[in-house]
């Protein structure tokens, strides 16, 4: 059971009667920086540490390890960093009774919970050591695709018999109901596998607060304290559109501290940080985090669906941004699950192109380097040829690198042979390779022809499709497994509801025309908006938003669906675009939806996680009112 007393969130003192879970997010993913755990283990005041080290990149690679073992038995497929992080933390936070659940046991949560069982022993703390499963769905998954299910991708909605690779595994999206029990049952660790990035917020709070499962406006908002805090400095100013001022020149920029979650017993929470360390907590950075990697007006999740358009945001004192409004409703029968496919073998080389005549150069470097390929480009999968800087230099450029360009040529097969990834079923080692094609030109080239002398990356190396569907949640085998050798079965949700795939999408409502608001400045649509984007699979969403709220209505009407494919001109696919927004954060939110060119572990752009949309979109010229403009930018 949670404790009886609790430390008051705001001024460090016992308060019997406001019991305030607090709550710190200490890992966005696996390269995050790990001092957070050693350093957040010293505050009595936090309750409970909690981390993301789980990506859909990170996921597939772990998924083919586990597929794989059978060929390599002693290959693990957890996450090693988390260790490493947790090492210098363990005596802390045994004697601060701290709690902890992480996603870190990627495919192998068990043997990940066994190495940490047998740490905490070593040094010498009696920390008690739990588990969850079954995420893993490969058997129910492969099980019901024989039988004929379609498992339609979320992004396209076209049935995966159309992808044209064979799954080797599945793995489901659980919520905190796992972690609640294994705190319950007497937890100190929780590992978990692919839970969803805020569940285990809402399974700390579902213990601590000693909420339902029909709690919904509760486990509305700690879901939502999830999805501010799993990504840690992002909501402290990382990523941030107004770095410049506000981290730059405040002099706040250097170590960005970890954000802490006060979460209250009816759901409402503040978002706060670290008090030694940088960044800032404002209603900014914590609408930025807000928008990022949202899907629509509903965010779902195996426990609980939150209605997010009706949000508030407050100040709530320096570096505190309280959070109320949130809806809660509903879980859906169904979870989100991603399936790993092998897709073949990826390489890229790089030349450079100066001064004059750049297109003309790569067109000579495309058509040379086809021609030497001959019949073997019907073996590519994918090939590119991208160039960065538009394709063009600075007129009379001052230096040299002004004066350059870099040509990507990128490809993918699924012949490992021509990918140069070594001899394969008795092919010679002299057989023609996509290195060798790209390189062999040089000296009949374009003028100043240059490549990078690092040819690391032309060698093929493994990648990985990943397709994203959903998945019934009375077909998961999700179990919490005790330190005491008990294994507790997790039911799936007895009350559900249905939601349709289309997610709310409109224009605004009585657009104004845009010159009222008098005469207007030709600008970059970022020195007055802030934004947020990123990468659901090979969705991407964009978040916009204003500092002020008479800014608000030029906003909305601006940015319609078809404004903003004007702004991403070449970048629009034509795919379909979500639009809805959030008038109380000043925010209009779009899902271009399959968008990233099949996402992360395949993509083709230098983009691959969908950050830089935002961006780009934001360095393009609108008509901005002189009013607002004359204000200051961002």
């Amino acid at each position: 059971m949670a404790p009886s007393l609790q430390l008051d969130g705001d001024s460090g003192a016992c308060n019997e009667s406001r019991r305030v879970l607090r709550i710190a997010g200490v890992s966005g993913g696996v390269f995050d920086r790990f001092r957070s755990i050693q350093d957040l283990a010293k505050d009595p005041s936090i309750h409970v540490l909690f981390g993301d080290w789980i990506s859909e990149i990170s996921m597939t690679f772990r998924g083919n390890e586990r597929a794989s073992r059978a060929a390599d038995a002693e290959q693990v497929a957890f996450e090693m960093s988390f260790i490493s992080a947790l090492k210098p933390a363990i005596r802390d936070i045994a004697e601060n009774r701290q709690r902890m659940a992480v996603n870190a046991g990627s495919c192998d949560p068990e043997a990940m919970a066994k190495v940490v069982q047998q740490l905490v022993k070593d040094y010498g703390t009696d920390l008690k050591v739990s588990w969850v499963t079954g995420d893993d769905v490969t058997a129910q998954f492969t099980e019901m695709l024989n039988s004929g299910e379609k498992f339609p991708s979320l992004p396209s909605d076209t049935s995966i018999d159309q992808w044209g690779v064979k799954p080797v595994c599945a793995q489901a999206y659980l919520g905190g109901v796992g972690i609640a029990e294994a705190l319950r049952h007497g937890a100190d660790i929780v590992i978990c596998g692919r839970v969803a990035d805020a569940a285990p917020v809402v399974g700390a709070a579902m213990w601590y607060h000693d909420w339902t499962r029909e709690d919904f406006t509760e486990l509305a908002h700690a879901l939502m304290a999830g999805h501010l805090l799993e990504c840690s400095s992002y909501v402290t100013g990382g990523y941030y559109t107004g770095f410049k001022k506000e981290l730059l020149q405040s002099n706040k920029f250097s170590n960005l501290g970890f954000p802490i979650g006060e979460i209250e017993s009816n759901g409402e929470f503040v978002i706060t940080k670290e008090k030694d360390a940088g960044g800032i907590i404002n209603v900014r950075t914590v609408t930025a985090q807000l928008l990022y990697e949202i899907q629509g007006p509903l965010y779902y999740n195996s426990d609980v669906t939150a209605r997010i358009d009706r949000m508030r945001l407050a100040e709530d004192g320096p570096d505190r941004v309280r959070v109320t409004g949130v809806i809660g409703l509903p879980p859906p029968p169904t979870t989100k699950i991603g399936i790993t496919a092998r897709g073949g073998w990826q390489a890229e080389i790089h030349f450079f192109l100066a001064g004059l005549d750049i297109p003309e150069k790569v067109e000579l470097v495309k058509k040379q380097t086809l021609e030497s390929m001959g019949e073997y480009r019907k073996d590519f999968t994918t090939l590119t040829f991208n160039v960065t800087n538009v394709g063009s230099v600075a007129e009379h450029p001052k230096n040299q690198t002004s004066a350059t360009v870099d040509l990507r040529i990128f490809a993918q097969s699924k012949n490992p042979d021509i990918m140069s990834t070594g001899p394969h079923k008795g092919v010679a080692p002299d057989t023609p390779s996509f290195a060798k094609w790209c390189i062999e030109n040089c000296l009949q080239g374009y003028p100043g022809g240059t490549p990078a002398m690092d040819l690391r990356q032309s060698v093929g190396k493994p990648f990985f499709e990943y397709w994203v569907a959903l998945f019934p949640q009375d077909r998961i085998n999700h179990e919490m497994h005790t330190f005491d050798g008990r294994s507790v079965p997790i039911l799936p949700p007895t009350v559900t509801a249905m939601y349709p795939r289309q997610q709310e999408s409109y224009d605004t409502s009585s657009p104004l025309a845009l010159d009222s608001w008098g005469p207007t400045v030709r600008a970059p649509l970022g020195h007055i908006v802030h934004g947020r984007s990123g990468d659901k699979s090979s969705d991407c969403n964009l978040g916009l938003f204003v500092r002020h709220n008479d800014e608000w209505d030029w906003l909305r009407s601006l940015l319609s669906v078809s404004k903003l494919r004007e702004l991403l001109e070449d970048e629009d696919t034509g795919k379909k675009i979500d639009r809805f927004e959030i008038p109380s954060l000043n925010a209009v939110h779009f899902l271009l939806k399959d968008h990233l060119d099949r996402g992360a572990n395949s993509s083709s752009s230098y983009d691959i996680l969908g950050k830089n949309v935002c961006e780009y979109v934001r360095c393009k010229l609108v008509e901005i009112p002189k009013v607002f403009y004359e204000r200051g930018t961002i």
